[in-house]
């Protein structure tokens, strides 16, 4: 909730809510572990399912891909902080309000005086359903005004891991330019994570192909894709060709709904790359050349296989759950693997957080849920092959006390 003195204590420049170039973040640590920078809107969730016409009430709650996984990443331990701009209004207070109830560092988000926070609206239904809608009021949001010159580079070089998406590419030209600054190799900057998060609606009616979602990824170190989305973005079918159209990336983790994730990842490195640049202070990618990713995108075939390339490849199925809302576990599945790679996990123990991280949200109704203890996730994801394809999660599954099933 919004306090009554919200709009009195509001800034009304476009300063950081918090003076000073230190960043704060919510666990008291003076340097965020992970920074996530991208648009956060104000959720409006049904009170029932059915069509938008027909739904009598709304909850309030919040969205955004880059928040959600800051939020889950600090739930997680870790400490994090979340870069972006909201509009001088009731709507921004609460969103910076609510993400640092989570322990996330707030305190370079900006406020726009004269641009509005984002907010949608969304039916209880799958996105794939035939039936979901989603109704976003996000034109001309604070959030798509972000730039090169009116970010805050201080704090988004200060993390070990720099967190960004797709969603962000699509919201203007500028923030476009943004996400090509960031990821551009130069040195000193913080390992680059890029999930896709490809979003057909933010794309319709821009000068803009989603192919330059490729250019960026390429640039990145760490990357999360769906196969579906690859497909329907790019026309790219398959995971190894996923991987091939993306060589880029020290490691590359294409979902692939029910069948689990596959990571790529160069070989003799797989356990400890991308960590290894962040334990040793070296940072910066691979070169992309000038242009990679903006023409015509390869399809399945016209490369070999990822792995004849060199690659290790690694596949981790998916967990069995039941689900509540299909919403959020894309950035609940990032935040789990980004917590392992912080913790200097094995590649296969990262995805298998990931799902764990994704199932807690599957198995409550909003985007984002305390996720399970990390010592008993540390179990679940230790657990044999046999044992882990025999668990299976619902509601509640989280909680300390709580049996977890097996079939």
């Amino acid at each position: 909730m919004v306090s009554a003195g919200a709009a009195a204590r509001r800034p009304t420049s476009e300063e950081p809510r918090v003076s000073g170039t230190t960043p704060r973040t919510g666990t008291g640590a003076a340097t965020p572990e992970a920074v996530c920078l991208g648009e956060s809107m104000v959720t409006f969730l049904p009170s029932r399912p059915g069509r938008l016409a027909d739904v009598p009430s709304f909850g309030r709650g919040i969205g955004g891909a880059e928040s959600n996984v800051a939020c889950a990443l600090a739930a997680a331990g870790h400490r994090t902080a979340w870069v972006s701009r909201v509009g001088a209004d009731g709507f921004g207070d609460h969103l910076v309000e609510a993400v640092a109830a989570y322990g996330v560092d707030t305190s370079f988000v900006r406020r726009d005086p004269h641009r509005p926070t984002g907010i949608y609206f969304r039916t209880a239904t799958d996105r794939a359903a035939e039936v979901h809608e989603v109704a976003y009021y996000r034109a001309g949001s604070a959030a798509s005004a972000m730039s090169p010159g009116n970010v805050p580079h201080e704090a988004l070089l200060a993390g070990r891991v720099l967190h960004l998406s797709g969603i962000t590419a699509a919201l203007s030209a500028d923030c476009l330019a943004l996400l090509r600054e960031l990821t551009a190799v130069r040195p000193g900057r913080p390992l680059i994570s890029f999930d896709v998060n490809h979003r057909p609606g933010l794309w319709r009616g821009t000068d803009t192909s989603p192919r330059v979602l490729l250019e960026l990824a390429r640039r990145a170190d760490l990357v999360f894709v769906g196969e579906d989305e690859a497909e329907e973005a790019w026309g790219i079918v398959g995971a190894e060709a996923i991987r091939a159209a993306m060589p880029e990336p020290a490691m590359v983790v294409v979902k692939r709904g029910a069948e689990g994730a596959t990571v790529f990842s160069v070989a003799g490195r797989a356990e400890d790359e991308p960590l290894r640049r962040l334990r040793s202070g070296a940072r910066g990618g691979a070169p992309v050349r000038e242009g990679a990713g903006r023409g015509e995108a390869p399809r399945s075939g016209q490369y070999p296989g990822a792995a004849a390339a060199g690659d290790s490849v690694t596949h981790v199925p998916a967990l069995r759950v039941d689900v509540v809302a299909p919403v959020g576990a894309g950035d609940a599945f990032a935040a789990g693997f980004l917590s392992a790679t912080l913790r200097g996990l094995p590649v296969r123990t990262r995805a298998r957080h990931g799902h764990l991280m994704a199932a807690a949200v599957l198995t409550v109704p909003g985007d984002l849920t305390e996720p399970p203890a990390r010592d008993r996730a540390d179990r679940l994801a230790a657990l044999d092959d046999a044992a882990w394809g025999r668990l299976r999660l619902g509601p509640g599954w989280t909680g300390d006390d709580t049996e977890v099933r097996t079939t």
